[in-house]
Parts: C-alpha cells; sequence; structure tokens
C-alpha cells in the first residue's frame, strides 16, 4: 500500500489513545475511517471531533472479545466505507500484578480482549479484504511486552506474544496477496490504557489500580501514530517507537541463543 488516500480504514479502541490518534493520522492523508470501540460515548465524542476536522469518520459500538460483534463490525465497515484497505486491530487492556495474584477470570478477561480480540479481527476482515483484490493493510499493537517479558505484567504478555506471533506468521502468508501487515510494540505512551482497562476489568468484578501513563519516556501518541502510518506505507512488520526498547530485545535474543552453547558445554550435542 502506497497511499492513504481514498482508501478505508477501520481501527479498533478508536474512540482514544493510539487508536483516535492513528485514525486522525490516516485521515489527515486520505483515508475514510471507522472507529470502533466499547464505549458509546467516547465513541460518539471521537467521531464527532473528526468530522469537526472536515475529516470522513463513523462509528460503530464493538467488544472486540466478541466474535459476532467483530463480524458485524467488519459488515457495517464495508458497508460504510464501500470497501476496506486498512484494518488497525488496536483495543486491548492491561493488569498489572504478580501472576500468583491472577484470578482465572483474569486471564480470561485479558485473552479474550487482547489475543483473541485480534483474532476475530483476522477472522472478520482477511477473507473479505482477499476477495476484495485491491491489497491493504494488517496492524496489530502489540507491545514491548509481547517482545521481552516483564514482570508484573503476565498475562498481558502472554496475549502481547501470541499477537507479535499473529502478525509474524501472517505476514508471511498474505505477502502474496499483496496485503501487509505490521505489529506495533511500544513501551509507554500518553494514553489512557490503564483507566480503560480499569473499567473493563470492574465490568468483570476485578477492581484494578488506575495508573498514569506520563512522565519520561513516554511519548505521545501523536509521533507514534505517524511512526505507525509511516510503517504501512513503508511495509515494515515491526513498529518500533522506543529506541531504548533495543538493548533489551537483543539481550533477550543473546540469552537464548547462548542457551545452545550451554547445552554443548554440558555434552548435550545431538
Amino acid at each position: 500500500m502506497d497511499t492513504f488516500e481514498g482508501r478505508g480504514a477501520v481501527v479498533t479502541g478508536g474512540a482514544s489513545g493510539i487508536g483516535l490518534a492513528s485514525a486522525r493520522e490516516f485521515a489527515s492523508r486520505g483515508a475514510s475511517v471507522v472507529l470502533a470501540d466499547i464505549d458509546p460515548a467516547a465513541l460518539d465524542g471521537a467521531v464527532a471531533a473528526l468530522h469537526e476536522d472536515g475529516f470522513d469518520a463513523h462509528g460503530v459500538v464493538c467488544d472486540v472479545s466478541d466474535r459476532d460483534q467483530v463480524q458485524r463490525l467488519a459488515d457495517e465497515s464495508f458497508r460504510l466505507l464501500g470497501a476496506v484497505h486498512v484494518v488497525f486491530n488496536n483495543a486491548g487492556i492491561a493488569l498489572s500484578g504478580p501472576i500468583s495474584a491472577m484470578s482465572h477470570q483474569d486471564w480470561r478477561t485479558m485473552i479474550d480482549i487482547d489475543l483473541w480480540g485480534p483474532i476475530h479481527g483476522v477472522e472478520a476482515f482477511l477473507p473479505r479484504l482477499t476477495d476484495q483484490g485491491q491489497g491493504g493493510h494488517l496492524l496489530f499493537t502489540a507491545s514491548f511486552a509481547g517482545l521481552v517479558p516483564n514482570i508484573g505484567l503476565g498475562p498481558y504478555c502472554v496475549a502481547k506474544y501470541g499477537v507479535v506471533a499473529l502478525a509474524e506468521v501472517l505476514s508471511r502468508e498474505v505477502k502474496s496477496e499483496g496485503i501487509g501487515v505490521s505489529v506495533l510494540c511500544p513501551m509507554m505512551v500518553s494514553t489512557n490504557l490503564f483507566a480503560t482497562s480499569a473499567r473493563a476489568l470492574e465490568r468483570d468484578g476485578n477492581p484494578v489500580e488506575d495508573l498514569s501513563m506520563t512522565g519520561e519516556g513516554v511519548l505521545e501518541v501523536g509521533d507514534v501514530a505517524r511512526l505507525t502510518a509511516e510503517a504501512v506505507l513503508a511495509d515494515r512488520l515491526y513498529v518500533l517507537p522506543h529506541q531504548e526498547s533495543r538493548t533489551s530485545i537483543r539481550r533477550r535474543f543473546d540469552r537464548i541463543d547462548a542457551t545452545f552453547d550451554a547445552q554443548a558445554a554440558a555434552g548435550w550435542q545431538f
């Protein structure tokens, strides 16, 4: 995909944060956008703000953990836009705390939203993108925690590692269809992630601390959105906004590689 001009884009978790900033960025480059979110009031406000700036935007209420709702989102998106070219599976939540403190429902909620959500997006949109025959791009928001394990974010890491794997496999499988794939793996970004996560988890009876996404090393959502849009046009698989994550990523793979030498030194050779 070499332009957003005249293209249709769908963004889940689109009422705030990275989702809204990305929808605005795509629209500023000429795309018509559908924002999907579980919060109707926030969604209405986000769509109205885009309209005020002269952008073609629509809203669809959607809980990405519900496959039927994501299928309805696909149906509505194609109806509203005529054609869809970019699908940004961005909606997600986060929950902090040790694995030993996680309830079964904590795990279910995290996996349902953060991993099943993107899977539902692929199930609902990929066949139609392929049949449409106009190429396109599948985007996913994962996390630095999907590349390097973070203590205190166990369920989040498990889900986001899955999202990274989903994107990596898809990028190879759909290349021949002219469909690109990118996975965004940021560290801290100035979003309301923990506030929205608190609301999602409290719906399941699991209160969670509302942590602020501000301070040193926290990137602005607009900058992350611009980098993400450029990754689509450049067909880059990984979108890595934080330069400081590079050392930790390299260290992880160095540890994996060193295991072969350690095994050989212990006499394990096959």
